[in-house]
């Protein structure tokens, strides 16, 4: 024998099962996946083992650069977040101290592409050709920055 008062709930698993039961209007569904790609390309990043990465920053950029010392290169301790070009106690090339953009990770990752196509004139003569080692490096920063 049947019971009836679960009835409902039956026919609503059937439909919920093909499709039909709480239907989303069609503009529901086409907002499922807005986030910019950015967004997306961090949220599906791989975990980035942070002894690794600063391991990594010391190899590529410590010739140069420190976290905490101005050296051939500024200081890179609060870089992202940071007005490109605005430390006072640094001498930038003339392109970097006109340079209107803050530093964040689409910018740095331009930058250790090829920093003269981000800003012409500048004086860095290196470039990081490895995306996972900029991203890394990148992430590191971000981490320094907080």
């Amino acid at each position: 024998m049947r019971n009836r008062g679960n009835f409902h709930l039956w026919i609503i698993g059937v439909l919920s099962f093909a499709g039909f039961a709480c239907a989303q209007p069609n503009n529901a569904r086409e907002t499922v996946d807005v986030a910019p790609i950015e967004q997306r390309a961090q949220m599906n990043a791989p975990a980035i083992n942070m002894i690794e990465a600063e391991q990594l920053y010391v190899r590529r950029c410590g010739a140069c650069h420190s976290l905490d010392a101005n050296r051939v290169g500024p200081l890179h301790r609060g870089v992202v977040g940071r007005q490109a070009g605005s430390l006072t106690d640094y001498n930038y090339s003339e392109a970097l101290e006109r340079a209107t953009f803050v530093w964040d990770a689409k910018r740095l990752d331009q930058w250790l592409s090829n920093p003269e196509s981000l800003v012409p004139g500048q004086m860095m003569g290196f470039r990081l050709s490895d995306e996972a080692e900029r991203n890394a490096i990148i992430r590191y920063l971000e981490a320094q920055s907080r």
